[in-house]
């Protein structure tokens, strides 16, 4: 299991979603393989807790109320390189024009729901070694 080898840095990673059942399946597959886990239920949640607690890894929904996944890509654009937690973005929205506007914000990864937790799993354990 990740996070057991003496010395192994934890990984620490921001769920952002609305839904309620998504950020539980999450947190509790995440946990299972040994990451920190922070969640956040919008945009405004997300903000702090990527200032309080600098996440490596986020996994940001679009759709949610007070702040959008794309306003929350504009502020995180405004970070420092060093504090910017590496995106995974999950949601609905599966248009090629959403696709682009997630890439020209600095998604790293753009995965539509409904995903898949083992995929997303994968592509989380890639982004890390990548970084």
């Amino acid at each position: 299991m990740a996070g057991d080898g003496i010395g192994e840095a934890t990984h620490r990673v921001l769920v952002v979603d609305d839904e309620p059942q998504v950020v539980w399946v999450l947190q509790l597959a995440l946990d299972a393989e040994g990451y920190e886990v922070l969640t956040a239920r919008n945009g405004i949640e997300a903000m702090a807790k990527i200032s309080e607690g600098h996440p490596e890894l986020m996994v940001l929904d679009v759709m949610m109320p007070r702040m959008d996944g794309w306003s929350v890509m504009r502020e995180v654009a405004k970070l420092p390189a060093d504090e910017r937690p590496r995106v995974v973005m999950v949601t609905a929205l599966a248009s090629g024009r959403d696709r682009e506007t997630a890439q020209r914000l600095g998604v790293d990864v753009y995965l539509p729901k409904p995903f898949d937790v083992d995929a997303l799993l994968g592509v989380l354990h890639g982004l890390q070694r990548a970084s």
